[in-house]
């Protein structure tokens, strides 16, 4: 098992430019199986579970062709659908979350999908409820194969029909988009996600040749085609590595720039961590963050404390509470952070209480953090990531710290960070990758 051993409290200083986007990959790679003909995907970033879901459509019977680092042909002309019910398929798609959205594209073209347990982080239950919902309503029929330890759909024709979510999931909103796509008839679907990664895939899928209206907002609109073409598309920033970096700047007092950033995607984010007194500059699609001795939580207008809690877009995403927990350890005042959606993720703040942080994790949902201004800064310790999220949390908590931190089980963020160890090394940090 791989580990970072860092040394921290050194300043960092210089430019840094995010990876493409994890979350909407997972979605786009996901829909080059609606169609027979090509489709180009660029920016795609080199991590784990990118590459895992990569494997899978080759397994599939996906082709694949890699045209430079980060830029994908696939043409998907002969699948093999029944692979996806076999034990390798099974045991590999166990280990990534992402596999779920396969189902959709599959179940619209070929009639029949498969769903194996799914794996990915381990921070509380996530319900596949809404896809299956979703699909049943399309006219898929659902059951469970003991025999082959997975989820089965099936339909003879997939029909349209209104839908009204219990929950904007992303994930299931993506699904049963790329289902309906390709049903008889208008799919109205209520209470949807309108993330931008969302946005991104219906638009894709429309230039695809998909009918979809409503894009960006809660409610939208499908008219099912017959079938889809091919196209090209380049994936966003990532959002959490850019919320990441302004964390990171400010908890190791750097002066660092984030290039091509997608500013105008990235909703409510600077705004949470200018609440944090983080100061940064909005240069074109560049964000400047110098150096900063000090940064000051604000609190509300009655003088009451601060609280960042996770809500649907255009709301705060749920990934980005784990980085702004940690930095908040290091600000003046206190903030109370509200994971709503996941009861497993603030479970990593004992982690933080060893190397010094002053948290009071209140149950499973919620933690207070009171910052003491660098008075106590942070001491090196061993510890493992525990999820993508948290890991690189604790991983900017060690390179703000006092002395050697080792950080064990890093392919948790290998999974969702692109050679995060030499990028943060060409800002001088000293990090060690170990075998």
């Amino acid at each position: 098992m791989s580990s970072f051993e860092v040394i921290g409290g050194k300043q960092l200083k210089g430019s840094i430019t995010p990876q493409g986007a994890k979350n909407e990959a997972l979605q786009i790679l996901s829909a080059v199986v609606l169609t027979k003909q090509s489709v180009t995907i660029s920016n795609i970033p080199d991590i784990l579970d990118v590459n895992l879901l990569i494997e899978l459509l080759v397994e599939i019977g996906v082709q694949v062709n890699r045209i430079n680092q980060d830029t994908y042909q696939f043409q998907a002309n002969d699948i093999d659908v029944d692979y996806l019910a076999s034990e390798k398929f099974r045991q590999k798609s166990g280990r990534l979350r992402g596999s779920v959205m396969l189902a959709g594209p599959l179940l619209a073209r070929f009639k029949k999908a498969f769903i194996p347990k799914p794996g990915g982080d381990k921070i509380g239950r996530r319900r596949l409820d809404t896809h299956i919902i979703g699909f049943q309503k399309l006219g898929a029929h659902y059951a469970y194969d003991e025999s082959i330890g997975c989820f089965t759909l099936s339909t003879d024709a997939l029909k349209g029909c209104y839908m009204l979510l219990d929950e904007p999931s992303v994930t299931g909103t993506a699904n049963i988009v790329m289902a309906a796509v390709l049903a008889e008839g208008t799919t109205t679907i209520y209470n949807a996600a309108c993330e931008p990664y969302l946005q991104q895939l219906c638009s894709m899928l429309n230039r695809m040749g998909a009918k979809i209206s409503g894009i960006g907002s809660n409610l939208l609109v499908i008219e099912g085609v017959k079938t889809l073409g091919g196209t090209e598309h380049r994936l966003l920033p990532d959002m959490i590595e850019i919320g990441s970096f302004i964390g990171l700047a400010a908890m190791t007092k750097s002066e660092i720039t984030i290039k091509d950033a997608g500013v105008k995607h990235l909703g409510i984010i600077p705004e949470k961590f200018q609440q944090l007194g983080i100061q940064f500059d909005i240069q074109g699609d560049d964000i400047y963050i110098p150096s900063q001795e000090s940064y000051t939580i604000q609190t509300f207008m009655d003088g009451g404390i601060l609280t960042i809690s996770d809500h649907p877009w255009p709301g705060f995403t749920p990934d980005l509470l784990s980085i702004v927990l940690v930095v908040a350890t290091q600000a003046i005042g206190s903030v109370l952070i509200h994971q709503k959606m996941f009861e497993s993720r603030l479970f990593f703040t004992d982690k933080l209480i060893d190397m010094g942080a002053q948290i009071i994790l209140c149950d499973p949902h919620r933690a207070t953090v009171i910052g003491l201004g660098r008075k106590n800064t942070l001491r090196g310790i061993t510890m493992s990531s525990p999820d993508i999220r948290a890991g690189q949390a604790l991983l900017i908590a060690a390179l703000s710290a006092e002395g050697k931190s080792t950080i064990q089980n890093i392919e948790q963020i290998d999974r969702g960070y692109q050679f995060i160890d030499q990028r943060l090394q060409s800002l001088g940090a000293e990090i060690i990758r170990k075998a």
